[in-house]
């Protein structure tokens, strides 16, 4: 039986993002009496991305191992050599034209300035303006810590903010 409309059972993500949100309200309203909470979820937030810092660099070679798996059940290597061949030229392809034409396009009418210096620099006159740009680059929430770091070094972006 498929699920239809409101028949899918799961978690209640908006829900749960606005309680974050007017708890994070909540607490700040308080205070001196809400900053040992503050302090506690900031901690929270460290210790997961140091979890997820190891995740990233630990699963390759969890992968590397599944499809060495596969490879050696293969039949035709020349197939899968070709078919994988394709895939990363599309796939190349894509991420040239999304990061080289798209993002900037994006900048540029959202700012009216030239995205190239800062995306060759690493970094622009107008450091908040690469959060503009960053949601929409995310592929992954492990590449969040990478990004939080990029932001607040590179950039100049308050920790709060990023």
């Amino acid at each position: 039986q498929v699920p239809v409309g409101t028949d899918i059972r799961g978690m209640n993500i908006l829900g749960l993002v606005l309680f974050a949100l007017v708890l994070g309200v909540a607490l700040k309203k308080l205070g001196p009496e809400g900053e040992d909470l503050i302090r506690f979820f900031n901690s929270f937030n460290e210790a997961t991305m140091v979890l997820v810092t190891w995740i990233m660099w630990y699963v390759p070679i969890g992968i590397m191992f599944l499809v060495g798996s596969k490879i050696v059940e293969m039949e035709d290597i020349v197939l899968l050599v070709t078919s994988l061949g394709k895939y990363i030229f599309a796939s190349i392809l894509g991420h040239v034209i999304h990061g080289g034409i798209i993002l900037p396009l994006i900048y540029f009418a959202a700012t009216r300035q030239n995205p190239y210096p800062m995306t060759v620099v690493g970094h622009s006159e107008h450091p908040g303006a690469l959060c503009l740009i960053s949601p929409c680059s995310v592929s992954s929430s492990a590449t969040l810590p990478s990004m939080i770091k990029c932001i607040e070094e590179n950039n100049g972006v308050d920790k709060r903010i990023s």
